[in-house]
C-alpha cells in the first residue's frame, strides 16, 4: 500500500502544475462550503439569539385567549395583576428575570410624515431590558415614573429626523377600541443593531401604557429570561394553569426554526453541486493521466501487475489530490471565517419579515459543520477519480502497448 502511495505521488509529481490546481479547485469548493455554512449558522443563531433577547424571551405566560397577531387590548385577553404573577415566577430558581410586559399598535406623527409602531410597555428598572440600555445612543432610558417620554429606535429616528428631546404625536389603540393621543417627548434613542425591530418599536413604561390603552393593572404577557435555555421544557411544565398559557421559545419563534431548517436543506444541495464541480476538474486531470501513460498501464500489466493494483494506483492519486486540498482548503476556509467571525458582514436593513436578522451576521463555524463537509470533499473527490481508475484498470496490455 505504501509502495502504491509512493508511485501515485511519483506520477502526480510529474504534472505538478495540473495536480496543484486540481487540489486548489477543490480547496477554493471546500473553503466557499465551509464559508456558507458558518454564515448559516451564524445567521440563524444570532437571529435567535436576537428574538429571545428582544421579543419573545425563553417563555411568555399569558391569557388563554391573548392572540399576539392581533394585539388585544381587551382584560379577558389579558394577564391580571401581573406584577403579582411576575414575581411568583421569578421567584422560581432556574428563572432569571419575569416581567410583565404590555403591547399596543400605534402610530407615531411627526410633521406630515408618520410611521406604525408597536408599543412595548416596560417596567423601566427590570433586567429584562438590559439589551436596551446597552444600545443608548443618545439621551436617557426611562423611568417608572416617567408619563411623558418614550425611547424610539435609531432606524425610526432616522427614518422621522427625530433625536433626543423632540416632541411627536403617539395615537394608540385602546382597550374599547378607541385610539387614544397624547404628545410626548423622546427621551432616547436606542439601537439593537437590528433594524427590524429597532424601526417598529417604541418603549414606554408599563404604568403610562396601562393608563393610555386603558388596561389598569394588565399586561399582555410575563416575560421570561431563564438561567439555563435548556430547562425551557421543563420550567414550562411548571408553570403550566388552567387560567394561562405557557409558551415556549421553540413555539413563539417556529417561523426561524423552519427558516433554519429550509435553509439547511437547500444547502445540501448547493453543498453537492459545488463539490460535483470541483469532482470534474479532478476526473479531468486523471482521464488525462490515464491518457497520458497508455504505455505505461500497459507495461505494467505485462509485467504482471494485477488489474486492482491498478485500480489502486489511480485512487490513491485521486485521494492525494483530495488531502491536498483539503488541507489548502482548511487552511484558507478558516482565514476567510476568521475574519469575517470578527467583523461580520453588514447587511443593512436587509431582513425577512417576521425574523429579526442583525444588522451584521458575524459567521459561526461549527465542528460538526467542519468534519462533515472535510469527509463529504474527501469521498466526493476519491467517487470522482472512481471512473479514470477503472478506465486504466481495464485496459488490455496488448491494446495499451500500441496506445
Amino acid at each position: 500500500m505504501i509502495q502504491l502511495f509512493k508511485m501515485a505521488f511519483r506520477d502526480l509529481g510529474r504534472t505538478r502544475r495540473r495536480s496543484f490546481f486540481s487540489s486548489l479547485a477543490l480547496a477554493f469548493g471546500l473553503a466557499l462550503l465551509l464559508l456558507l455554512a458558518a454564515f448559516i449558522h451564524g445567521e440563524m443563531s444570532s437571529a435567535i439569539d436576537s428574538t429571545i433577547r428582544l421579543q419573545s424571551g425563553h417563555l411568555q405566560v399569558r391569557a388563554k385567549s391573548y392572540d399576539e397577531s392581533k394585539n388585544s387590548l381587551k382584560w379577558e385577553d389579558l394577564v391580571d395583576n401581573p406584577d403579582q404573577v411576575a414575581a411568583q415566577i421569578a421567584s422560581l430558581a432556574p428563572v432569571k428575570v419575569a416581567t410583565p410586559r404590555l403591547f399596543a399598535s400605534g402610530i407615531v406623527s411627526v410633521r406630515n410624515e408618520s410611521a406604525g409602531v408597536r408599543i412595548f410597555g416596560i417596567d423601566p428598572a427590570s433586567a429584562a431590558n438590559a439589551p436596551y440600555r446597552a444600545g443608548m445612543v443618545s439621551g436617557d432610558f426611562l423611568t417608572a415614573d416617567d408619563r411623558q417620554g418614550i425611547l424610539v429606535g435609531q432606524a425610526l429616528a432616522d427614518k422621522l429626523g427625530l433625536k433626543a428631546g423632540d416632541q411627536v404625536n403617539l395615537s394608540v389603540n385602546t382597550s374599547n377600541g378607541d385610539v387614544a393621543e397624547q404628545l410626548f417627548t423622546i427621551r432616547g434613542i436606542y439601537t439593537t443593531q437590528t433594524n427590524g425591530f429597532d424601526s417598529a418599536t417604541v418603549f414606554m413604561p408599563i404604568a403610562k401604557a396601562q393608563t393610555i390603552t386603558q388596561t389598569e393593572n394588565h399586561a399582555s404577557t410575563i416575560f421570561i429570561l431563564l438561567k439555563d435555555a435548556a430547562q425551557t421544557d421543563s420550567v414550562a411544565a411548571a408553570l403550566k394553569t388552567s387560567q394561562y398559557q405557557v409558551l415556549t421559545w421553540t413555539q413563539m419563534d417556529e417561523l426561524i426554526l423552519q427558516t433554519e431548517d429550509l435553509a439547511n436543506s437547500y444547502m445540501v444541495i448547493f453543498y453537492l453541486i459545488v463539490l460535483g464541480i470541483t469532482a470534474t476538474v479532478i476526473i479531468n486531470t486523471l482521464i488525462m493521466a490515464v491518457f497520458e501513460r497508455t504505455r505505461e498501464i500497459g507495461i505494467l500489466s505485462a509485467i504482471g501487475m494485477k488489474r486492482h493494483r491498478i485500480l489502486a494506483m489511480f485512487l490513491a492519486e485521486s485521494s492525494l489530490l483530495a488531502v491536498g486540498g483539503i488541507i489548502m482548503g482548511l487552511i484558507l476556509g478558516g482565514l476567510v471565517v476568521a475574519y469575517f467571525t470578527r467583523y461580520g458582514f453588514y447587511i443593512g436593513n436587509m431582513g425577512v419579515t417576521g425574523i429579526l436578522i442583525n444588522n451584521t451576521i458575524y459567521t459561526d463555524l461549527t465542528l460538526n459543520d467542519t468534519v462533515t463537509l472535510t469527509i463529504t470533499a474527501f469521498v466526493v473527490s476519491l467517487l470522482a477519480g472512481f471512473y479514470p481508475a477503472v478506465m486504466a484498470a481495464r485496459m488490455e496490455p496488448v491494446d495499451a502497448l500500441h496506445g
